[in-house]
């Protein structure tokens, strides 16, 4: 259902058609995929020129973005409560765009990764906003059926990314990357900005003192649905995070596919673009919580067979990589059916502090995320088996956080 909620002088009849809505939201979710998928084709050449002693440390590219992003979410949802949505999305353009600028400029790779942080940082308005917004105007099983389809443009963007990427650099190097991610920064906010109205009113803005914000957030995390959707999420990030950040090794080094890597990748993520559009279209009649069961379980079965079947082939054999790519698609497809489903059932109580409450959700989940992805993205040892067996154990644990989930409606 929608709610009638004003906006400024703006009645909700105001708004953006619902089409236009959630191309807006979808492209403001996939800045950060864009984010970290279009630098995967320039890892190699950016760990030859500044971490040519250590080229495996490329991918802290990856994750110090991964973790300025986490430590961002923290800030942007209280600040979207007390200012409104729109000024916390503009100020955090102009941090993402800073970082991009300073990576773009940078002669070490410390400096490198500071820029990184400091675009992830920025990229965490646009990402928890989005969603403050959503739940502005949507709420429950409707809400996830928005979000859905707003995944569906974030999860078809990895399909561009690399291939993006590799286009720049061809033309102009790997170092003007960064500056396709200013524009890209200044197309999305500037869209928004000129025509989505602001969805939060000035009377339902809620003081940024620390006592209060500290409140909020305790009565976020003491509610249990929203803790476990967290731990859930931070298994699932990462799952993820380790597989993004691993899987150009595993092209280049494991199987000798690196100049192919952005078609397959490109593949990879068009192929599971496509449970975002089944769960936009059977949430409202099955709900969120058996969705995210059956997606969780499946992956889990998913990976015993994957993981049993690369350590019985051999090394860099085509069976190997097919093995290994079918995997990946059971992998990103999982997002479909959990991501915003698990967003939408730990908003749907949260509607009063939406902005603290997705900032809550996505700080915790994706510094968790980050933390056990990284090490597990560093343990690639020339073959895609340390990988599946991590995402196995953090698949069961998943589910069991599932089970101790109270039951709902939704």
């Amino acid at each position: 259902m929608t709610r009638p909620t004003k906006l400024g002088d703006q009645t909700a009849r105001e708004r953006l058609g619902q089409f236009e809505f959630i191309a807006l939201m979808g492209i403001l979710f996939a800045s950060v995929a864009f984010s970290i998928d279009a630098m995967l084709p320039a890892l190699p050449d950016i760990a030859s020129e500044l971490a040519s002693s250590n080229p495996n440390s490329a991918q802290l590219i990856i994750t110090s973005f991964v973790l300025g992003m986490g430590f961002g979410t923290l800030l942007a949802g209280p600040l979207s409560d007390r200012f409104g949505r729109r000024p916390v999305i503009f100020f955090g353009a102009i941090l993402y765009i800073s970082g991009a600028f300073l990576a773009w400029i940078s002669s070490s790779f410390e400096l490198m990764l500071l820029g990184r942080v400091l675009q992830g940082l920025g990229a965490a308005g646009p990402r928890v906003v989005a969603l403050a917004i959503v739940r502005d105007i949507y709420e429950g099983r409707q809400m996830a059926r928005i979000v859905s389809f707003a995944m569906l443009i974030f999860t078809l963007f990895p399909a561009v990314a690399p291939l993006i990427g590799s286009w720049i650099m061809a033309g102009f190097g790997w170092r003007a990357i960064f500056l396709g991610f200013v524009v890209f920064s200044l197309v999305s906010v500037g869209w928004l900005l000129i025509r989505q109205p602001e969805t939060l009113p000035v009377s339902e803005r809620r003081d940024l003192a620390i006592r209060p914000l500290a409140t909020s957030i305790r009565e976020v995390l003491a509610h249990p649905v929203v803790r476990l959707s967290i731990a859930v999420q931070a298994t699932i990030f990462a799952m993820l995070f380790g597989a993004i950040a691993s899987v150009q090794p595993v092209f280049d080094i494991t199987f000798g596919m690196a100049e192919s890597f952005p078609l397959w990748f490109g593949a990879l993520a068009l192929i599971s673009a496509i449970p975002s559009l089944v769960n936009a279209a059977i949430v409202v009649r099955l709900g969120m919580r058996r969705l995210i069961y059956l997606a969780l379980i499946s992956q889990c079965v998913f990976s015993t067979l994957a993981l049993g079947s690369m350590a019985v082939l051999p090394d860099g054999a085509d069976a190997q990589f097919l093995t290994y790519f079918l995997w990946l698609i059971t992998l990103f497809g999982m997002l479909g059916f959990t991501l915003g489903n698990l967003n939408a059932l730990a908003l749907q109580p949260m509607g009063h502090i939406a902005g603290t409450a997705a900032s809550t959700m996505s700080a915790v989940s994706t510094l968790l995320g980050g933390a056990i992805g990284a090490p597990l993205g560093i343990a690639f040892d020339g073959t895609p088996i340390p990988l599946a067996a991590g995402t196995l154990a953090l698949c069961v644990l998943s589910v069991f956080f599932m089970t101790r989930m109270p039951k709902g409606d939704v």
